[in-house]
């Protein structure tokens, strides 16, 4: 007699639904499996003995009416789970009481499967080069993949026009197909999806002479980038369902990373951007009127008189858009000191220099 608390094995209070089960065997087995690095293969037998009993709505209903003297395959005890688990007891057991027990399925995200609800094509990733200017104020691309796109000609089914559909001769109409395979931890019986019909338990009776029934082809697809304004250097866009496709599934993405080219004069500081302009001294000293250029055009600013080396002044509006505004351009003052001067000028500089400036 088992002695065993099925739903404390599986974290799980008392009367937990069959789904609740799954998700914690689920849970429990990726961690114990003997073919994980965190392993235990006692643990995991325990596991899978709850989870033969639990996940099974008769065993399921036996254990919670007579608990601990549940015998696992109504009677005998020695024979059923209480008398000490088996793999062979399970295997049996679970195909018997029509319980199945899908491997494909509950191991699937452990060993890199898909089940055929999360069954998607490959994503794409592509890189485009964009000017500084384009950076800024946005730009819409077009570009010209070379990728797996649903068939045209029977939009993804597989099927001639007007033919019909029958039943897979693979899978027998089911659209999963069951495998016994050997472990090291004994007969394993799993259930897959039919890779002929894609899961759907139907394949035409005649053949797209496009695709070859495959649903999918190799084609040239021209496709519109759209760049928002302000993006960065690095930056990637995703465009959802752009990827490559895939029969009877969800198309893949297409990710775009975006590579910028530095400016000649104009450097980027999020939403800031800033140049330098060279004054004169004397109109340092005594102030004047420059023109700068911004990716808007040429602006004119007037210098201050007294203005300082490496002093800001700032231009608003002209700089990263960004919402419904956009950011400022910095002007950085850079004052030129002559290397040479003349004998006026040495003269009229020591003139200033005697009234203390």
């Amino acid at each position: 007699m088992s002695q065993k608390d099925y739903y404390q094995i599986l974290g799980l209070q008392k009367g937990a639904s069959r789904d609740e089960v799954k998700k914690a065997f689920r849970k429990l087995a990726a961690v114990y499996h003997p073919d994980k690095k965190t392993g235990d293969e006692a643990k995991f037998k325990e596991l899978s003995e709850a989870y033969a009993v639990l996940g099974d709505e008769k065993k399921k209903a036996e254990y919670d009416t007579y608990g601990h003297a549940f015998s696992g395959a109504g009677g005998g005890g020695a024979q059923g789970f209480g008398g000490g688990f088996n793999w062979q007891d399970f295997q049996n057991a679970s195909g018997a009481q029509g319980f199945e027990f899908d491997l494909g399925d509950i191991f699937g995200d452990m060993f890199g499967g898909q089940s055929r609800h999360q069954a998607r094509g490959r994503d794409i990733s592509i890189d485009i080069e964009l000017t500084f200017e384009e950076s800024i104020f946005g730009v819409t691309r077009k570009v010209l993949l070379s990728k797996m796109n649903k068939c045209d000609e029977c939009k993804g089914s597989g099927a001639k026009a007007g033919t019909e559909m029958t039943a897979c001769s693979v899978c027998n109409g089911n659209g999963r197909i069951r495998e016994t395979k050997q472990s090291i931890m004994g007969t394993f019986q799993t259930v897959r999806e039919c890779s002929t019909c894609h899961g759907t338990g139907e394949v035409p009776k005649e053949k797209c002479p496009h695709c070859a029934g495959a649903g999918i082809r190799k084609t040239q697809e021209e496709i519109e980038v759209k760049i928002p304004a302000g993006i960065q250097n690095g930056e990637m866009i995703r465009m959802t369902g752009r990827g490559e496709a895939i029969a009877r599934g969800e198309a893949g993405d297409l990710y775009i990373k975006i590579h910028t080219k530095s400016h000649s004069n104009i450097v980027r500081d999020g939403s800031t951007l800033t140049t330098k302009l060279h004054i004169k001294l004397s109109d340092a000293l005594l102030g004047n009127e420059y023109k700068v250029t911004t990716l808007d055009g040429d602006v004119n600013i007037k210098i201050p008189a007294g203005i300082k080396h490496g002093e800001l002044l700032r231009i608003k509006g002209k700089g990263v858009p960004q919402g419904s505004g956009r950011g400022d351009f910095m002007v950085k003052i850079m004052i030129d000191i002559p290397q040479r001067l003349s004998r006026r000028a040495k003269k009229l500089i020591e003139e200033l220099k005697n009234e203390g400036i």
